[in-house]
């Protein structure tokens, strides 16, 4: 990467504040918040491998959401601890195209799996006798693996056009890890086609599955409303509520960073933003898929007693 006729090696994150007394507070908070992140979905991931009454698609969906998310949040937290602590946040050209190439992988990984899960619902619930035919293993397979090829050209795209741009003296990222707005904001050439890649190519990736998920959830309600019993209308609703509640959350805290104008850009409401859907999010995701769903609880609970009683012996 240039900085006019030389080349930049290095980049300093901001990280959340300034303020020295608030980064020990910080440092601890979202350690917890890691730790819980990564117990939560671990704990999901084992209890599905390991309880064959969950070996189905929705899980399989589930399953992998909770792969992506623990990738997701290791990808910025740990380099963040780890720059709280050396109180060197000090990131190298390489390092930080390599967070960004994970982040924008993960991110948009996450949006299509969300679609996954959406689509699982409204077959499970619209053409229940069909499920088996229409979500065998070979198209969960590909429900997954398709989107995972296309988030990582999508990604190597914008590092491409990242690498032609040349930067200024700035090298200073308002944020706590290498997110592609911040760093456009820093180079001196003309970013016109990556923000108009930001805009087409990313934008697509996120609107595309929201689209969707709405439709899907239009073809939910319609199959609901045709329910004569208020209690299996109630009873058929709830199996979606756990994926209404993550698809609320993610949707709600990304839409503050990619749906508003670059002239409304925020770099305080940037990274608030980017720490719900980035953080909290998959760390909320298996509170909510475990609580609202019995299957999962009592999954979770066998694979508990089961290792309780094997580290006894």
């Amino acid at each position: 990467m240039l900085q006019g006729n030389r080349t930049i090696s290095e980049f300093f994150l901001l990280g959340l504040t300034a303020v020295s007394e608030q980064q020990q507070y910080i440092f601890e908070l979202f350690l917890c918040m890691y730790l819980v992140t990564m117990v939560g979905n671990l704990l999901i991931i084992l209890a599905i491998v390991s309880d064959a009454h969950l070996h189905s698609p929705m899980y399989f969906f589930l399953a992998s959401l909770s792969f992506t998310d623990i990738c997701f949040i290791s990808t910025t937290v740990p380099k963040m601890l780890a720059d709280i602590q050396s109180q060197s946040p000090v990131i190298s050209f390489a390092g930080c195209l390599t967070q960004m190439y994970f982040f924008m992988l993960l991110v948009d990984l996450d949006n299509f799996l969300l679609a996954a899960m959406a689509y699982d619902r409204c077959v499970a619930i619209c053409r229940p006798l069909h499920y088996a035919a229409l979500l065998s293993l070979k198209r969960c397979a590909l429900l997954v693996v398709t989107p995972f090829v296309v988030c990582n050209l999508v990604s190597v795209l914008h590092l491409g056009l990242l690498g032609l741009l040349n930067f200024c003296d700035q090298r200073e990222i308002p944020h706590f890890f290498c997110d592609l707005e911040p760093i456009l904001r820093l180079a001196c050439s003309d970013t016109q086609i990556n923000d108009l890649t930001v805009l087409v190519i990313g934008g697509s990736v996120i609107f595309i599955p929201f689209t969707f998920i709405c439709v899907s959830y239009c073809l939910i309600v319609c199959t609901v409303l045709r329910i004569p019993s208020a209690k299996g209308k109630w009873k058929t609703f709830s199996t979606c509520g756990s994926h209404f509640l993550a698809v609320s959350l993610f949707y709600g805290s990304i839409g503050g960073v990619y749906f508003l104008p670059s002239s409304a850009y925020s770099a305080e409401r940037d990274k608030l933003a980017a720490v719900m859907y980035s953080v909290v999010t998959p760390m909320m995701n298996p509170f909510i898929y475990s609580l609202r769903n019995k299957d999962m609880k009592a999954a979770v609970r066998r694979l508990l007693i089961r290792k309780t009683y094997f580290w006894r012996w």
